[in-house]
């Protein structure tokens, strides 16, 4: 007997509507219904708590089989977890772009590395730089919030939002010739990919 064929059966033995159990278990009653019709498997914290009210084991509710492949999305699930968050963590650390001195500026014979707030050398491209760096802080912090309030659908098109802005940043600042912001946007970029692919996994 499979997992959602002894759920079904313990909450009927014990007289309980999908709507009461889901109650008990604090999920939601669609969640139940998924469970039951085979369609998925509850997180660890879930199925302790099913095992704990019909005072089964959990090696009786699923098979090793199950249990493999609950371990499994398990994984995934955190792993996409820490992505979402390393995503908006390196989105939001490029407001430092605007404090660190990484923007030449010639000075006589020689060029001087300042912060973006000391860079003087063209009004158009530093209000361009100051607009790019804090739209993708600001989608940092938004990819932030989502991720706190578990909107998991929405994250393919943040990422590819911001694949996007960070790619332009780039491009910019290949053209106006700033090699050491570059490189370290590079490296982030770089980053982003690793944990993208490593997401489509």
């Amino acid at each position: 007997m499979e997992f959602h064929e002894k759920l079904q059966q313990l909450r009927k033995q014990n007289q309980l509507t999908q709507e009461q159990l889901a109650e008990q278990l604090y999920v939601s009653r669609t969640a139940v219904s998924k469970w039951e019709s085979g369609k998925g498997y509850p997180n660890i914290e879930s199925l302790k708590c099913i095992s704990k009210l019909f005072s089964v084991t959990i090696d009786e509710l699923l098979s090793s089989d199950e249990l493999i492949v609950l371990a499994e999305t398990e994984n995934r699930i955190n792993i996409n977890k820490i992505s979402n968050l390393i995503y908006g963590l390196l989105d939001l650390s490029t407001i430092l772009f605007l404090f660190l001195p990484f923007y030449g500026q010639p000075d006589g014979s020689h060029v001087r590395f300042v912060s973006l707030i000391s860079y003087n050398e063209s009004s158009t491209i530093r209000l361009t730089y100051f607009t790019l760096l804090i739209l993708m802080s600001l989608w940092g912090a938004a990819e932030l919030i989502l991720r706190m309030l578990q909107y998991e659908n929405a994250f393919k098109t943040i990422r590819i939002f911001s694949f996007l802005l960070h790619s332009i940043a780039i491009l910019l600042f290949i053209m106006t010739r700033q090699p050491y912001i570059t490189a370290i946007s590079f490296v982030l970029l770089i980053i982003k990919t690793v944990l993208f692919v490593k997401q489509a996994k």
